[in-house]
């Protein structure tokens, strides 16, 4: 069966109104799917609110074991899954399979922290009074997800949401909706009632979303996606004073010491650099290499970049496959020629490729400008743009110059400097010697304009409840 309907109360809902989901690697049509409209939200929140009643008074084991069983079958399902992801998506098997692994283990995480939502009982001090203090499931759940990571975006907010005791509406990204639809037979399988998960593609995204926030039923919103939307979802939140999860833009910066370990810098920035074709908002975006090792540096990494192979991401040999859309690749090419222009220099790639699909190669740029578009903005695509510095400070504060901080990356060989440095980066996250920070059990997120909260970790969790204190004497 193609699951390519609105999913609302546990059953398929077409519509008349439909949208086409596109392969970008061959530019072809591959589905046609349901576009929600408000009268569709509003059944999604009836439903979500009928199912939550029960499942909010679940204990919390029974939550957990739900959970529980749709990790396992989704890593049952990990090909299928990630077959998909590349078809709509366009990224690599390999990237599309990591990304279903690394999807289908939010499940697991939150079926292990369904059960810690750990409580308080203390004396109070000066009263006297006992001070009991407890987490409950915040309310329903508006779920916003983006298109670079169809399957993994979502299980990241549902799996905390559900083991909180939450409903959810989810939005896809209407580039990449079929991923997130074909999760629900499994999530069906595993347990989760009707109601309690809905699903809403739609092309009237705006409209659609901000009428879900202005239900009073609603209570959290999580959004992953550009900072420009953020601020706009953000003062909708602010009418119903909604318990915003924005996970936001980045603009990360790459250290690279001179006493760095060659090898490991290297294969830190392919990963920070090239995990999703560099479509993610953890990738790197600014390369700073101390001009003692620069010269190797560019050479080492402009040989790994030439070496991927290019091509439809079905293949299995193929390392690149295409970006999303034709907009995202004419703004990696602008990006490239920006910084051309104002001196620099190419290593490889830089050039669009003819014929069908979103392609673009990997590419090397050194001698980028200060005032480069691609240094003051996410790149989103396959290219590394390299700077050099002398100065550990000077390092430090062109890193920490921008109205981003979700993630830095420092390779160093001195662990202690290494450490020293990462403390003053103003980044909610930082790779030491790593190109990958992403981790379920850890706290996902950004300072400044990247976001609020945390996704991941048991701080995860804790986005979808609120603590209630009761004051009591005995």
């Amino acid at each position: 069966m193609d699951y390519t309907d609105l999913y609302i109360d546990g059953a398929w809902r077409a519509t008349e109104t439909r949208f086409d989901v596109f392969n970008p690697a061959t530019e072809e049509v591959i589905a046609s799917v349901a576009s929600a409209d408000i009268a569709d939200a509003d059944a999604a929140l009836d439903a979500a609110e009928r199912a939550m009643a029960d499942w909010a008074a679940r204990t919390p084991r029974a939550r957990s074991e739900v959970l529980r069983r749709a990790w396992e079958l989704m890593t049952e399902r990990l090909d299928h899954f990630a077959h998909l992801i590349t078809l709509e998506n366009g990224k690599a098997s390999a990237d599309a399979k990591g990304e279903a692994t690394y999807a289908a283990e939010f499940f697991r995480w939150f079926a292990e922290e369904a059960v810690r939502a750990d409580g308080l009982i203390t004396h109070a001090p000066a009263s006297g009074a006992r001070i009991v203090v407890q987490h409950k499931p915040a309310g329903l759940a508006v779920l916003i997800t983006p298109w670079n990571y169809p399957a993994a975006m979502g299980t990241r907010k549902i799996a905390p949401a559900l083991a909180a005791g939450c409903g959810v509406i989810i939005k896809p990204a209407s580039e990449t909706p079929l991923t997130m639809l074909a999760l629900m037979p499994l999530l069906e399988e595993a347990g989760v009632p009707p109601g309690l998960v809905n699903v809403l593609p739609s092309k009237k995204t705006g409209a659609l979303v901000d009428h879900l926030m202005h239900d009073p039923r609603v209570r959290v919103v999580s959004f992953t996606g550009s900072t420009g939307v953020g601020r706009k979802l953000l003062k909708g939140a602010a009418d119903q004073v909604l318990k915003p999860a924005m996970e936001l833009g980045g603009n990360a910066p790459v250290i690279v010491f001179e006493d760095a370990d060659m090898d490991t810098a290297i294969e830190g920035t392919m990963l920070a650099k090239m995990r999703n074709l560099g479509e993610a908002c953890t990738a790197a975006n600014r390369i700073y290499v101390h001009a003692d090792i620069a010269d190797t540096y560019i050479r080492r990494l402009t040989e790994a970049m030439s070496a991927l192979k290019v091509g439809d991401g079905t293949d299995a040999s193929v390392d690149v496959g295409p970006l999303v859309n034709a907009d995202t690749r004419d703004k990696v090419a602008a990006f490239v020629a920006d910084a051309v222009k104002k001196g620099a220099k190419v290593h490889c790639g830089g050039e669009v490729p003819a014929g069908k699909g979103y392609f673009y190669p990997p590419t090397v740029l050194s001698i980028v400008s200060a005032d480069a578009d691609c240094v003051r903005d996410e790149i989103f695509g396959p290219v590394a743009a390299i700077q050099t510095f002398t100065d550990q400070d000077d390092a430090i504060a062109r890193a920490n110059d921008t109205e981003y901080g979700l993630v830095a990356y420092v390779f160093s060989g001195d662990f202690k400097r290494a450490l020293q440095v990462c403390e003053r980066l103003d980044y909610g996250m930082v790779g030491l010697n790593r190109g990958l920070v992403s981790d379920p059990a850890a706290p996902f997120g950004g300072t400044k304009q990247s976001g609020l909260g945390r996704e991941g970790g048991h701080e995860g969790m804790l986005e979808f409840m609120e603590t209630q204190y009761i004051s009591a004497s005995w």
